[in-house]
């Protein structure tokens, strides 16, 4: 195996946890020492540098300069280097969903932003859909407000299930009028 391999398998490795891309959100836009990532996610500090360590040897995390810490003692935050944006990484969909329900755990769910409207498109708008999207996340990602509130978005689109031929569809629970519903 060539190193070239090694280190993205190493990389692979890293993203393969919901709570590592967890700990990259919190250090998207304010570096956080290992103390503070720890807190934020209720682990005890061995646990946190252990996750924090895998994330800076694979370049996911950037060490800043130290900074005066509790009872004298130097702090070092880590920032996210947004190289993981790019990366591939294996069971990237079930990966993606279960960092999603990690992230909105407890939470009062009527207070998300959330909206789910069906869509007939043929492949090639399908796409441009997806690439208008990505460029507009992109664009506000892009130009963060420095007074601004942070918050996280996920979109997931997906082809319907349609019933067999002569096939009674599945009976669905019950669901919230979909905007634009009549």
């Amino acid at each position: 195996m060539t190193s070239e391999d090694a280190r993205e398998r190493a990389a692979r490795r890293a993203l393969s946890s919901p709570l590592r891309l967890r700990i990259l959100r919190y250090c998207l836009y304010e570096s956080h020492s290992n103390r503070e990532i720890a807190v934020q996610f209720g682990l005890n500090p061995g646990t946190s540098l252990h996750h924090v360590r895998t994330l800076v040897d694979s370049g996911f995390l950037a060490a800043e300069e130290g900074r005066p810490g509790r009872r004298g003692s130097v702090e070092i935050p880590y920032r996210a280097t947004g190289k993981s944006w790019d990366s591939p990484t294996d069971g990237g969909g079930d990966l993606l969903i279960r960092t999603f329900l990690e992230e909105i755990e407890g939470r009062d769910l009527d207070e998300l932003f959330m909206v789910r409207m069906g869509f007939k498109l043929r492949p090639e708008r399908q796409e441009e859909l997806q690439r208008r999207l990505v460029d507009l996340v992109l664009e506000f990602h892009g130009s963060p407000d420095d007074d601004g509130e942070l918050s996280s978005l996920f979109i997931a689109g997906h082809p319907e299930e349609l019933p067999e031929e002569g096939r009674e569809p599945a009976s669905r629970p019950e669901r919230r009028q979909e905007p634009g519903s009549p």
